[in-house]
């Protein structure tokens, strides 16, 4: 499969769609497939019509099962430092901060660095018939896609360390009451639940959703008291767009607001 394949970039309205798309290597992620996922995300990002975006896998059996093992067998530490690890930190950092909401449609196995993947996206549905978890403790390795420290951010630390020391499985139900994942849907509605969700949240502020997703982001790596100053003064800035005030006078109209990013 070559590198223009490995991922498919549609607009649908105004959600955009990435789809993993190696399907016989239940989309595992190599260094091609990660070049192609990151230029994926660039193009939405450019395109202004795009105001929220859908990750999923392609087929029904994986969202992603994890890296290339022959791939990590071959490697030493120094060139999988340079050339596997930088790329991937890379990509899924830029996922993390992408200004414009992301929900994750997790089709199927989200394993190793199909979890890693997952905790770098906003929102997260998982279909029933989904497993997670981080299974490289059972290769001699670790989670090291930034799995080790996301995961203890999100879930509670003794929880964490569970999936990590054991590299069990879970379900799409342990995952939602982890809160790892957001709810559980019927496989074959998947995918239309995720758009019907993005479409949602397009049709907010994209200016006043781009700052709240920095005002949270940055703020979890803040002390509260820093924090709640940060939040402060975004609010502040949120004030001085048009939007903002767009909104309030929709509300006080009884009508549609209508949101410009302005």
């Amino acid at each position: 499969m070559n590198q223009e394949q490995a991922v498919l970039v549609e607009r649908r309205g105004p959600v955009g769609v990435l789809t993993i798309n190696r399907p016989k290597y239940l989309n595992a992620l190599d260094i091609p497939t990660l070049l192609c996922l990151e230029e994926a995300l660039g193009q939405l990002e450019r395109d202004a019509a795009v105001k929220a975006i859908v990750v999923t896998g392609a087929g029904d059996r994986a969202f992603v099962a994890g890296g290339d093992i022959a791939d990590l067998n071959s490697r030493q530490g120094l060139a999988h430092y340079q050339e596997f690890a930088e790329i991937i930190h890379r990509v899924f950092r830029r996922f993390e901060d992408t200004d414009k909401p992301t929900v994750a449609a997790v089709n199927g196995w989200a394993l190793g660095g199909g979890t890693e993947l997952l905790l770098t996206l906003d929102i997260r549905l998982v279909s029933d018939r989904a497993r997670l978890g981080l299974p490289e403790i059972n290769l001699g390795l670790f989670p090291g896609a930034g799995g080790s420290q996301r995961l203890i951010r999100q879930i509670p630390l003794c929880r964490a360390k569970e999936l990590m020391f054991t590299g069990d499985q879970i379900s799409a139900e342990e995952a939602v009451a982890l809160g790892l994942c957001n709810r559980v849907v019927q496989a074959d509605a998947l995918l239309n639940e995720a758009l019907a969700l993005a479409e949602r949240i397009a049709q907010k502020s994209p200016l006043v959703l781009k700052l709240l997703k920095r005002n949270v982001r940055q703020g979890q790596e803040m002390p509260l008291g820093a924090a709640l100053s940060h939040e402060q003064a975004i609010i502040g800035l949120v004030l001085d767009t048009r939007d903002a005030h767009e909104g309030c006078q929709a509300f006080l109209d009884k009508r549609p607001a209508d949101f410009r990013g302005q």
